[in-house]
């Protein structure tokens, strides 16, 4: 009776022998009676484990099952910086490795293995194999069948593999007393090696120059497949760009539209995604662009954490690697993948996508041509980085430029507005001046009339009544004629009757207005002219003119005390008629100067309720003088007085 553990073995043997020990069981699962199963450890390559190698191969079939299990440590890597020197190799001549090298090979030569056919054996493993796994339920279920239709091997079949296993055996120690290491030159694979890595840092840099002179994202991605495809001499290189959770980013924000398909500015992303960039070696190859991920990735995979780590996945025979995954599997035999290599795409702890190799046959991938995918992959994420800022950007100045617009629209709006409101309230205030103005002259006039009468015909007290009347009236008309001309010039219907006068002669005609009020109050007035006689005359409008400087003789008379002085200066510079008013009063504080010529405003002073007025002579002043195209300017101290100076160009 067949023993299984009469043929069990644990112990280290040479890697040459473990791996004919592979070749051989491969060779027992063809010559099964029923279809074998085979498992290796490449079904391993997309979830973590332990920092040993471990290799594995498990064949299950109804006449024979049998498990190879091989661990061996991991070799530290030589450091060819500081240990392997050219020195070394000129010391050491092409007959002999570098230390580190030989140190290496030593270490690699031999492995730790486990062969056995105890079924027991073979289920435990793979129920361990199944807990590694069990993220994967499709996968663990099968494992759990696996582990199920265990049998005891055939004795004949048993027999068949000792004999191949014996000769395996007697011909390696026939042949090992004449092995001779042959001749190895280093200096030769470290000139491979060294081009090698100048083409890859070539090609590095031109992606890096491309990069840095371009912002257009879907150029530099579809150059960079193109040129990396190329070069490693690849069937097709795709980039596939995993889509964000939509549900979950909708509540954190609202995203506005964009005008690239491959940015978006959510941390949250789902495992389904679509091929958006690709390049093929052949047209016979099939197409996988636009091809969108129809569940085949298992959602919670450890291998989207290695992803975002940095993991770059190699799998040199997908039948192998994907045994347990069959959806996977047949997708891309139907896409006629064999090999393929992925590195992912991330920037900012968020994993954006893979760049992912493909290739029509079984093919072992090197460490250079894994390390340069992935560096590769990590400058795409800066050029997607940098799109994205870019685009980012992009809105933040639209929308800026959108809220700017959208405030000068409606300061605009607001300013028509109000110029429409003041052109009605102008109109308003003319009609309602005109309507004033009528009744008010009767009261006026008839007042007069009544103060003319002979004395006895009125009592005393009567005629004072009248006088009040009719000087109320008359201040009253003053005051309206004011609204009407301020009024008329700010509702844009103010025009100028301009005519020919002597400067000297409206100075001191303005002047002698005001004789018979500065002695009441014991004012002095003083007229300083400054005018050559043979160019006296302006061309402006009079009334204008005149009411400009009635305005600012009042003031200036109102608000300086007895004792003072009031002089009024006027000269000519060029074609500008020049007025000056000095007086001696009150003066005005330098933080009330800009209400000066504000409608309505009496300044805040000690004095301001001692003096009558409603604040529109100086800003009809402003106006007028404005009307005439000119300029006013006032200069106040508090306690010394004012001076108002005033420029018109006129034309004479």
């Amino acid at each position: 009776m067949f023993h299984p553990e009469d043929l069990s073995f644990h112990g280290t043997l040479p890697l040459a022998i473990f791996e004919q020990l592979r070749q051989l069981l491969h060779q027992m699962a063809q010559v099964a009676e029923t279809e074998a199963v085979v498992l290796t450890q490449d079904i391993l390559l997309s979830i973590p484990v332990s920092q040993k190698k471990q290799q594995f191969i498990v064949i299950i079939s109804q006449g024979f099952s049998a498990l190879l299990l091989g661990s061996q440590e991991e070799p530290e890597k030589p450091n060819l910086h500081n240990s392997v020197k050219m020195k070394d190799f000129n010391d050491a001549g092409d007959s002999s490795l570098p230390s580190e090298f030989l140190l290496s090979a030593q270490q690699e030569s031999s492995i730790d293995a486990t062969l056995t056919f105890d079924q027991d054996e073979i289920a435990r493993f793979l129920q361990k194999l199944g807990s590694t796994l069990q993220h994967d339920s499709q996968a663990y279920q099968t494992l759990a069948q696996y582990c199920q239709s265990l049998q005891p091997n055939d004795a004949k079949l048993q027999s068949y593999f000792s004999l191949l296993l014996l000769s395996i055996f007697t011909e390696e120690k026939a042949i090992a007393p004449q092995t001779e290491y042959p001749y190895v030159s280093v200096c030769q694979p470290v000139e491979n090696a060294l081009k090698e890595q100048i083409s890859h840092e070539r090609l590095l840099n031109q992606l890096t120059n491309q990069i840095r002179q371009s912002l257009d994202l879907s150029v530099i991605l579809s150059t960079a497949v193109n040129h990396v495809r190329d070069f490693l001499q690849l069937d097709r290189l795709i980039i596939y760009q995993f889509e964000r959770d939509s549900a979950r980013d909708s509540d954190s924000h609202q995203e506005g539209t964009a005008s690239s398909q491959v940015l978006h500015h959510s941390n949250t992303w789902q495992h389904s995604g679509c091929v958006v960039y690709e390049a093929r070696a052949a047209e016979s190859i099939p197409s996988m662009l636009n091809y969108r991920e129809a569940g085949c990735f298992i959602p919670s995979s450890q291998c989207w954490d290695k992803y975002r780590k940095g993991f770059t996945l190699a799998v040199d025979n997908i039948e192998k690697t994907y045994i347990l995954s069959q959806c996977l599997l047949e997708f891309l035999r139907e896409s006629q993948v064999r090999a393929k290599l992925a590195a992912p795409i991330v920037f900012q702890e968020k994993l954006w996508g893979l760049l992912i190799a493909h290739q029509c046959s079984d093919r072992n991938w090197r460490n250079s041509e894994k390390n340069l995918l992935q560096r590769i992959a990590e400058q795409l994420a800066i050029a997607i980085h940098q799109a994205e800022l870019m685009q980012s950007l992009t809105r933040e100045k639209q929308l800026l430029e959108q809220r700017v617009s959208e405030r000068t629209q409606a300061l605009q709006d607001a300013l028509i507005a109000a110029q429409a409101a003041n052109r009605a309230k102008s109109e308003f205030l003319a009609t309602m001046s005109h309507e004033l103005r009528s009744p008010l002259t009767s009261i006026i006039g008839l007042s007069a009339t009544l103060l003319r009468w002979p004395l006895g015909k009125l009592t005393e007290r009567q005629s004072q009544y009248l006088q009040t009347i009719h000087n109320s009236g008359e201040h009253l008309l003053v005051l309206i004629n004011d609204i009407l001309t301020l009024s008329e010039v700010e509702a844009g219907k103010a025009i100028l009757d301009r005519s020919e006068f002597s400067l000297r002669s409206i100075a001191e005609t303005s002047l002698q207005s005001f004789i018979s009020v500065a002695a009441q109050q014991a004012v002095d007035l003083n007229l300083d002219l400054r005018i050559d006689a043979s160019c006296d005359r302006i061309t402006a409008d009079l009334k204008r003119v005149q009411q400009i400087l009635w305005n600012l003789l009042s003031n200036a008379v109102k608000f300086t005390p007895a004792g003072g002085q009031v002089t009024l200066r006027a000269w000519l510079e060029q074609n500008t008629a020049v007025f000056q008013v000095e007086d001696t009063g009150i003066g005005i504080p330098e933080e009330q100067l800009s209400l000066l010529f504000e409608k309505f405003q009496q300044l805040d002073t000690p004095y301001c309720r001692q003096y009558e007025g409603t604040g529109l002579g100086l800003a009809l002043t402003k106006h007028l003088v404005e009307l005439h195209q000119g300029r006013i300017e006032v200069e106040s101290v508090v306690g010394n007085g004012s001076v108002f100076t005033v420029w018109l160009p006129v034309s004479g």
